[in-house]
């Protein structure tokens, strides 16, 4: 009976650990998105847009940079799945530097 409850709670433990696991994974890949995002916002205010695209590519393998012009800003926006399937985005904004 012992060793029944046992294989519960290793099993249980294991479970939460691993979903801590991927809880921490999507924070650590959510921070690169964000500094993707800004990195490109930067490059691309500079006018350097494939620049960014290429660093963005970089920084987060496989996520998708989506770069929005308004007026004199820059809007940039890094989407990727995180574990778990988890939507992870984020985005920064730049003013574009003059010529």
């Amino acid at each position: 009976m012992v060793t029944v409850e046992a294989a519960i709670a290793v099993c249980a433990l294991l479970v939460v650990m691993g979903l801590a696991a991927a809880g921490l994974t999507a924070l650590v890949e959510q921070m690169r998105c964000a500094d993707a995002a800004r990195e490109a916002a930067r490059l691309a205010a500079r006018g350097e847009r494939q620049r960014g695209e290429e660093s963005a590519g970089e920084v987060v393998p496989g996520a998708t940079v989506v770069f929005q012009v308004e007026g004199d800003a820059v809007r940039v926006v890094v989407r990727k799945r995180g574990p778990l399937g988890l939507p992870l985005s984020a985005q920064a904004f730049a003013v574009l530097e003059p010529r």
